[in-house]
């Protein structure tokens, strides 16, 4: 783990517009696509160009600890939300930049049960909108997001180059994990369990549990602009903690100061 004092925080830029876009059962995943007029870029932290967001993905367990992608201290979260981002300077579409070099940025973020949920989240997930998808390939359009809702008030991350999770799984992503999490409800988490991965004729199996293995370590450089040595007020509660990576052919097992509070873990 490397300490990089040039990361500097990431950039969001909305134009100061709400976005729409529509919620889809891929069967897999609950995923939101934005609408093509609603262009919401990101920059900064480890990145040399302006990447464009495609597609916000979320992946959650059939129990609280088996939900996340990546773990903390070797466990996993109920969830994590993934906002998938492509190099537009570069390359024409996401398709284009899913298999190039600097082609996408995956903005990650763990998901926590509480009393009370991140507001972005609880349009997605809020009884109305989630069961309009319960089956594969059902979809339902939503408008007036606010994509700086689904971001923790943190400024800290950890950064590395890796892989997408799914297949094809092309090594071209640099994934960036924001240091604390955002908050669901347990009715939410379980709304998210009756999704079914088929289709109505179909028997029900649910869409929980869609995370990919842990895989094994190939000596990544690891990045973060938490700066171990300055324990400010602001993160009281650091201590070290390691974290995993369930990507392909990466076994991360890290030894990272992290600024979750006793009560976020």
């Amino acid at each position: 783990m490397i300490f990089d004092p040039f990361l500097t925080p990431i950039k969001l830029n909305t134009g100061r517009r709400k976005v729409g876009g529509t919620m889809y059962n891929t069967g897999r995943h609950v995923s939101l696509r934005l609408d093509k007029e609603h262009l919401v870029n990101i920059s900064g932290g480890p990145m040399t160009y302006s990447h464009r967001l495609e597609e916000i993905r979320l992946h959650f367990g059939s129990e609280d600890v088996l939900g996340s992608e990546h773990l903390l201290n070797g466990q996993a979260f109920s969830g994590e939300v993934q906002l998938i981002h492509y190099n537009h300077e570069l390359y024409t579409n996401y398709t284009e930049a899913a298999k190039s070099p600097n082609g996408l940025v995956i903005v990650s973020i763990f998901m926590k049960i509480a009393e009370t949920s991140n507001s972005f989240l609880n349009r997605m997930l809020n009884r109305d909108t989630i069961t309009r998808i319960t089956y594969k390939n059902d979809a339902y359009l939503l408008n007036g997001l606010n994509i700086e809702e689904i971001y923790p008030e943190t400024s800290s991350f950890i950064t590395y180059d890796g892989s997408m999770t799914i297949p094809p799984c092309f090594e071209t992503a640099t994934w960036i994990l924001m240091n604390k999490p955002v908050y669901l409800t347990r009715m939410q988490m379980h709304s998210l369990r009756l999704l079914s991965q088929n289709q109505p004729s179909q028997i029900f199996l649910s869409m929980s549990d869609n995370v990919r293995p842990v895989q094994p370590l190939n000596n990544r450089c690891i990045r973060t602009n938490i700066n171990f040595s300055m324990q400010g007020k602001d993160c009281p509660n650091n201590r070290a903690q390691k974290l995993q990576y369930r990507g392909k052919n990466y076994f991360y097992k890290w030894l990272v100061w992290v600024t979750f509070s006793v009560s976020d873990i």
